[in-house]
């Protein structure tokens, strides 16, 4: 079942996106906070969809969501963590880093192991 789902979430990524061979690295727009979220929503995000695309297509990588030193970033980091994984990532392939400055947005990077 969850591989039916990942072919159906690459496919509808490849169809709508294209992914930069290169990028490794997605900065999600402070505008997310703003509004309401679903699942619908956080995977219009156009860094969400292009790093779970990159994920995707690299088999054994990790997600790496980078966050600044406050609570509400802190919040934000896992509020995307807990989105990743009900779309269906691994929950030990998303972890956590408290790494960016204060004012910085959140960034995903995808980590080949």
């Amino acid at each position: 079942m969850k591989y039916l789902f990942r072919t159906a979430v690459l496919a509808g990524l490849a169809a709508g996106t294209a992914v930069p061979t290169h990028a490794q690295s997605f900065v999600i727009a402070p505008e997310l906070w703003d509004r309401p979220r679903s699942g619908t929503a956080i995977m219009e995000r156009a860094a969400v969809r292009q790093a779970v695309a990159a994920w995707l297509a690299a088999p054994g990588a990790r997600i790496v969501v980078h966050h600044g030193p406050g609570h509400e970033s802190a919040l934000q980091a896992e509020e995307i963590r807990a989105w990743l994984i009900a779309l269906a990532i691994e929950a030990q392939r998303v972890s956590l880093r408290d790494d960016l400055k204060p004012a910085e947005p959140l960034r995903l990077d995808i980590v080949r192991d």
